[in-house]
């Protein structure tokens, strides 16, 4: 992504001395002149991030171009050949809702290149013809000396030759949680990684401490972000379920085709008149085809959705609500999610209590709660702050020297100027005058290092002037810092393990430090292992998988890892939930069948994203999943029910149509069914509560998710058997009562038979007797519906039969009714006993 572009050659910026840099860039301490600079200008661009324009109306129409849609489209079709406007009315403005949404959510997406644009457009202080000026950053160009300061953006990959004291948060870029200390000096190797750039600074960066210059090496599409906003424009996956309900709808077509095929050909042979044929035909294609699915399943979902709103989870797009419940891996950011984001006093050794406490509040320059991240911290940690920073004001200061690793003070203490330093502990104990503490101080160092806290050493001693070789002091203590995990993480992490899913922490920081905090938070137990970035660069994609079966923490990762990690993972047939705040994020989050984005992280990775966390904490996104396999459940659950009853229409007319019999149902009478059944009770499926604890239920795979043998055979003996039963009883009728009656009472046996079977429906792992209470409870609203399937049926059979070519039955005709509803209760029951004592048995 940019990292070894060179200038001229093959040698990049970062592996180059300063004069070698310089000459290769044709380019002066004293800047560039102002003819060079628009020369240059011209010759490579602006320094901005590209982007493809696309016109609004082919982001508008690319909305319809999905194959749920096209199922949505033919379902409005033969609803309004059926004269069923209502169910054309709510298809067709399901279909422009979800267009406008996603032409919305297309035009977000679009401004995750102009998110990132923004890290890099300001003003920018250069040096052109010996002059300082201030320039517009989309105007400065290779060559340009750019000088940085404490708050400034860093709007080009920079190559620097002056530094003091200056430390960059990068971690919007790599993931590292704390500044990263620039030393101009140092002449690195040429494959080294971002994270490792200490004498370069890249585009979208921010200077936390200190000051520098340098030399502009690359700019717009050259640099590493441009790199990371090219991977925001590719597509996203499509979600296990369009891509599961694809696959059973192509193969439910062939099927539908075939049967139509046999019917049509029976019926001709039969001497049957064309008219009739087509007739009959128009029903069998009106009893198969389950059109209210499409709308239910969006149902489903929307109201998924908004259960997710009240738990801290917004959807931007809406199959992603079913994307969370076939997650199989969690890749998740370390930093604002797993932990708090901020640094914090982990541990202290302390010699002299007073002395390290006075130490780390004077050798400190936060103000007000901002400020060098360790600062912060120590500010926190002290607890007095301001009032020892009042009573003891500072004479001196030697400003953090990424050099000598340290900073120094002189303040006035109890009388007397007294000297207090902060750095690491080697630089320190190079002038301590305690030589008899320093071994078991870094003995207890090394513990603190190894259980992966950041150590900093404090000293303290009598003022004794400004040059380093005159201080004298002694070591009083050390300090640890970590970014301490969030409350829930743990316990979020348990659940997620039992429920097979496999939970992944990727992150910038240090090996120790990640392995660390995921110990803490049960993502890396004893056994498992830590991959680094590197390790990752030298495998090729089988290995990778390999070692990520053991692998629970990734370390040293930069985005092209972390991207690569994802497709890796879905290669092999994982459902891949990332989450992340920053811009290292994007590219993971774009290719993930989930990308999740922290409300408080970047507009870029939000914008990239389907779902937004607005608490940033992985708990929030466990319980997001829990909710999802509710919701998976339900779509489940809902696809058995209309498909269970198709099949049965399907059976009850192919069957009466071989045998010679007339049509047991009527289109008119098959379209009111399904209104009085399908349209009533289906609209209560998303309502549905949670059966069992489903974060005991290992993740399926997508393919098995809603069509897999246990679920096919439940439709198929439902339907089988109901649409035998129905044309053994229809037979029996036919023979005793007038074609009329007969038909009329297999008109509401049917839609009575069905009742049974959503109400059976309610529950899968579970037979309706073994828990009643839970039976009644867990979808109150679908005896609502019964009931008003109910009155329906009634009007329609007793106030205007004549509208569904019947006519009204005798109360000892509901005896058959009755009958069909009880024996299609009875066969789910019995599917359910079986497979219940058969998973109890199985353990």
């Amino acid at each position: 992504m940019g990292l070894n572009t060179a200038m001229d050659g093959d040698t990049p910026p970062h592996a180059r001395d300063i004069q070698s840099v310089r000459t290769a860039l044709g380019t002066s301490f004293d800047g560039l002149s102002d003819e060079e600079a628009r020369r240059r200008l011209e010759r490579y661009g602006k320094n901005i991030l590209e982007e493809e324009e696309i016109s609004r109306f082919r982001i508008f129409i690319k909305q319809f171009q999905d194959f749920l849609i096209y199922i949505l489209m033919a379902a409005a079709v033969i609803a309004l050949l059926a004269a069923d406007f209502k169910d054309f009315v709510v298809i067709v403005a399901l279909i422009l809702v979800n267009g406008l949404i996603g032409y919305w959510q297309e035009l977000k997406a679009e401004s995750s290149i102009r998110a990132l644009k923004k890290l890099t457009e300001s003003r920018v202080s250069v040096v052109r013809e010996g002059e300082i000026r201030q320039v517009p950053s989309p105007e400065i160009v290779h060559g340009d000396v750019v000088l940085l300061a404490e708050g400034d953006i860093v709007t080009a990959d920079i190559r620097l030759y002056e530094s003091y004291g200056l430390a960059v948060d990068e971690a919007t870029m790599t993931g590292e949680s704390v500044p990263v200390s620039k030393d101009h000096q140092a002449v690195l190797d040429p494959g080294a990684q971002p994270y490792e750039l200490a004498n370069s600074l890249l585009s979208g960066t921010t200077v936390v401490r200190g000051s520098g210059r340098g030399f502009v090496v690359r700019t717009g599409r050259d640099t590493y972000l441009a790199g990371i906003a090219a991977r925001a424009q590719e597509a996203s996956p499509e979600s296990p379920f369009t891509r599961a309900i694809r696959d059973f709808s192509m193969r439910y077509a062939v099927l539908i085709m075939i049967i139509l095929v046999l019917v049509g050909t029976v019926a001709f042979l039969q001497g049957r008149e064309l008219v009739g044929i087509a007739y009959l035909l128009v029903a069998q294609l009106v009893s198969a085809v389950p059109a209210g699915l499409p709308l239910v399943v969006t149902l489903v979902m929307v109201v998924g959705a908004l259960a997710l709103s009240r738990k801290q989870t917004l959807t931007r797009h809406l199959p992603s609500v079913e994307t969370l419940g076939s997650a199989t891996v969690i890749a998740s950011d370390k930093t604002g999610t797993i932990t708090e984001g901020r640094l914090a006093v982990q541990d202290d050794v302390a010699l002299d209590s007073r002395a390290l406490m006075l130490a780390a509040a004077l050798c400190n320059d936060a103000r007000e709660g901002t400020g060098d991240p360790i600062d912060v911290a120590l500010s926190r940690w002290v607890g007095e702050y301001g009032e020892l920073r009042e009573r003891h004001p500072r004479t001196w200061v030697f400003p953090f020297d990424t050099a000598m690793k340290l900073m120094a003070t002189a303040n006035e203490v109890d009388g007397r100027r007294r000297f207090f330093i902060k750095g690491a502990f080697e630089e320190l104990a190079k002038r301590a005058e305690n030589r008899d503490d320093l071994a078991a101080l870094e003995e207890r160092l090394n513990a603190m290092a190894e259980g992966g806290l950041r150590v900093l050493a404090f000293g303290a001693g009598d003022w004794q002037g400004e040059d380093p070789d005159a201080w004298r002091y002694e070591i009083v203590g050390l300090v640890g810092f970590l970014d301490p995990p969030k409350d829930g993480v743990r316990e979020s992490v348990i659940t997620a393990r039992k429920a097979g899913i496999r939970v992944l922490m990727i992150t910038g920081d240090y090996p120790l430090t990640a392995r660390a905090i995921a110990g803490e938070v049960a993502i890396w137990k004893e056994g498992e292992s830590v991959l680094t970035g590197g390790e990752i660069e030298s495998m090729d994609d089988d290995a990778l998988y390999a070692a990520l079966a053991t692998a629970t923490v990734l370390a040293r990762v930069i985005p092209e890892h972390k991207y690569r990690v994802v497709r890796v993972l879905q290669d092999r047939g994982e459902i891949v939930a990332v989450s992340g705040d920053g811009v290292n994020d994007v590219p993971a989050l774009k290719a993930a069948d989930l990308g999740i984005a922290m409300g408080s992280g970047t507009e870029a990775a939000k914008s990239v994203a389907k779902m937004v966390i607005l608490d940033n904490n992985l708990r929030v996104i466990v319980d997001a999943i829990e909710n999802g396999r509710v919701i998976v459940d339900n779509v489940r659950k809902v696809i058995y029910y209309l498909l269970s009853t198709s099949i049965s229409e399907v059976v009850l007319i192919s069957t009466s149509i071989f045998a010679g019999f007339p049509l047991p149902l009527v289109p008119i009478q098959i379209l009111w069914i399904n209104l009085v059944t399908d349209g009533v009770q289906d609209k209560m499926f998303p309502f549905i509560k949670e059966e069992g604890d489903v974060m005991r239920r290992p993740p399926k795979p997508p393919a098995r998710q809603f069509f897999e043998r246990r679920q096919i055979t439940r439709i198929l003996i439902f339907g089988l058997v109901m649409g035998m039963a129905s044309f053994l009883v229809f037979e029996h009728l036919i023979f005793r009562f007038p074609y009329e009656t007969a038909n009329a009472i297999i008109f509401t046996a049917f839609a009575a038979f069905q009742w049974s079977n959503g109400i059976q429906a309610q529950k899968e792992h579970e037979p309706f007797f073994v828990n009643i209470r839970r039976s009644l409870t867990i979808n109150p609203l679908i005896f609502l519906s019964v009931l008003i399937g109910l009155v329906l049926q009634l009007a329609a059979i007793y106030i205007v039969p004549s509208w569904f070519n019947a006519v009204p039955l005798a109360p000892e005709q509901w005896g058959y009714v009755a009958l069909l509803a009880v024996v299609a209760f009875a066969v789910v029951e019995t599917i359910k006993w079986v497979e219940y004592l058969a998973d109890r048995a199985a353990g």
